[in-house]
């Protein structure tokens, strides 16, 4: 599977790819930027949104516009008059900390933890449909790539400075989760394990930040495939195209030195491999 360039998005750190099924676009963060893209597969059509803040994490809401994630709190985005509206602050006084991944269940609620540069002080929260928020899992690194089996039966986590996708027990109906283990555990030489998207079949897809790769695990934690990259930090990955076949990888930038950008022009750019597998759509958050 050989991955193409899609977009010169130059991003510092590209991040939290999610395909709109009725635009069929996707949508792409430049998180210290503060930028969000939107480009049109069919028409080629390139968008790009200056926003207020640095924001982590994106989800489409079903009454429109979007959730987001940002560097201090929950809000909407409305996509019309390009405004946000605060929801709510979970980490208030945590002035180092912010949002950094996350997606929405389906159920309709919204996942999406914080990270900090250092130590286990973060957590990742849960953002109900009435806005309430409950924090699901404390004492986390940075939160990464989150996302459900098929079933709905199993969450799948990553601690990105732990080197681990976490698995839990997952209950739909109230949203609760149980029953901690680990799931793949990278080597720190390997890289480590950053966004994460799953495919109809119950594999695992995760990018693999400083490691040049997107994974492919199979439900029972066995390595199943991987796509090499261009790029040493590939940062996400998720299913896109007419039918959801198209596996779109956002890309980082930031830290790389003078002669490894000269090495890796495209790094912080947009790319796709056609025909990777299959996903399932995105569920928009009820609230």
């Amino acid at each position: 599977m050989k991955p193409i360039h899609v977009v010169a998005s130059q991003d510092s750190i590209g991040e939290g790819p999610l395909w709109n099924v009725p635009e069929q676009a996707i949508y792409w963060l430049d998180i210290t930027g503060k930028k969000l893209h939107r480009y049109y597969v069919d028409s080629k059509k390139y968008e790009t949104f200056d926003m207020e803040k640095r924001i982590g994490v994106i989800a489409f809401r079903k009454q429109g516009g979007l959730i987001l994630g940002a560097e201090d709190s929950f809000y909407f985005w409305d996509a019309n008059r390009q405004v946000m509206k605060f929801i709510s602050h979970p980490e208030i006084g945590k002035t180092e900390a912010r949002f950094n991944d996350g997606k929405v269940d389906r159920k309709g609620r919204f996942w999406a933890g914080t990270m900090t540069a250092e130590g286990a002080t973060s957590a990742l929260y849960r953002v109900d449909p009435d806005l309430s928020v409950h924090q699901m899992v404390s004492g986390v690194t940075i939160s990464n790539g989150i996302g459900w089996s098929p079933d709905n039966k199993t969450m799948y986590f990553a601690d990105l400075n732990r080197h681990v996708i976490h698995t839990f027990d997952f209950d739909l109906q109230s949203g609760a989760i149980s029953h901690k283990r680990d799931f793949v555990k990278l080597d720190e030489s390997f890289g480590v394990p950053d966004g994460l998207t799953v495919d109809t079949e119950g594999y695992v897809w995760f990018a693999v930040y400083d490691g040049w790769k997107v994974m492919r695990y199979s439900p029972d934690g066995n390595v199943a495939g991987e796509i090499n990259m261009p790029v040493s930090r590939p940062s996400s990955c998720m299913f896109g195209g007419k039918d959801l076949t198209d596996l779109y990888i956002t890309t980082i930038s930031e830290g790389l030195s003078d002669q490894e950008k000269a090495q890796q022009p495209l790094a912080g750019d947009l790319f796709v491999v056609h025909a990777a597998g299959k996903g399932l759509p995105e569920t928009d958050f009820e609230g």
